[in-house]
């Protein structure tokens, strides 16, 4: 099964559980932080080109606030995509775009 970045409420492939993003087969990674929907799009059909599933958490609150800035989008993906997405968004040249690494 190929799962493909989905943004739309209707369309949600991963759900939100007791506050820690859980996807289908774990948890989730955030890759990306950003108020620039261009980017976002940009990065999400690039993983879903490489047939890499994500989700664009908080863009409905960010709607909801008038795009001021206070609630930035976050692109997520599964724990287990979260090294090759990383190596392929550096390889893309949106290295600078990405979140640390978390240290577990």
């Amino acid at each position: 099964m190929t799962l493909r970045c989905r943004t739309g409420p209707d369309e949600a492939i991963f759900p939100v559980a007791l506050g820690r993003p859980r996807g289908l087969h774990g948890g989730m990674h955030e890759l990306v932080r950003s108020n620039d929907i261009v980017l976002l799009g940009a990065i999400e059909a690039l993983l879903a080109s490489a047939d890499l599933g994500c989700l664009i958490a908080d863009q409905h609150i960010s709607a909801l606030e008038g795009m001021i800035g206070a609630f930035p989008r976050r692109l997520l993906v599964r724990e287990q995509d979260s090294k090759r997405a990383r190596a392929l968004l550096i390889e893309a040249g949106y290295g600078g775009e990405l979140r640390p690494d978390a240290v577990r």
